[in-house]
């Protein structure tokens, strides 16, 4: 990873960290509270219907400001979706671009790889293998699991509203994703 920095200070270089995750239709439960003797329940219908959303938090060269850009989908993220996110980031990003995140199979497709070569703004990073804990995106999937917990969505679409308006609550508070940032376990020259 060091030598990421490196690269990315030498390039003035926006640092993303990105990752994904899901979002089911069955609540997830979090603590609550109800008066003594009634125990809370949360009525659902048990259908395993999803949406997949892939993030990423970057971190501006000069003046270390931070944005949070995210897609979602109703499919697994692949390959396909992670070159399409790839795009969305050069179009939203000037300059050059260093993206960190897992060595997942998506991440090492075909088509990113094709992406990253004819690119030459784009360059990718891989954090150590098994090591969630040193990439901050997993902070903004807590947060928005957080945000989402106890409620529950009758159907896909509704998700997706409520995924989309957690991840913009998100975005717009930068103390969140500066928190992402200095509690992940990042070494503190990267945070």
């Amino acid at each position: 990873m060091a030598a990421g920095k490196k690269n990315a200070t030498r390039l003035g270089a926006h640092l993303v960290f990105a990752d994904e995750s899901g979002f089911q239709l069955t609540p997830s439960i979090a603590a609550t509270w109800a008066p003594v003797g009634q125990t809370p329940t949360v009525h659902h219908v048990d259908r395993r219907d999803r949406i997949s959303v892939i993030s990423g938090i970057s971190v501006s060269p000069r003046r270390q400001r931070l944005n949070l850009h995210f897609q979602l989908y109703t499919e697994n993220i692949r390959q396909r979706q992670a070159r399409d996110f790839l795009r969305q980031l050069l179009r939203q990003i000037r300059g050059h671009i260093v993206v960190l995140w897992d060595g997942g199979n998506p991440h090492r497709g075909k088509l990113v790889r094709e992406l990253c070569a004819r690119t030459k703004r784009l360059h990718l990073q891989r954090f150590p293998a098994y090591a969630p804990e040193f990439n901050p995106d997993e902070g903004v999937w807590k947060l928005a699991k957080q945000r989402l917990a106890n409620g529950q969505a009758h159907d896909l679409p509704e998700l997706m509203v409520a995924v989309i308006d957690s991840l913009e609550t998100i975005r717009a508070n930068r103390r969140n994703l500066r928190g992402c940032i200095t509690h992940s376990a990042l070494p503190p020259f990267l945070r």
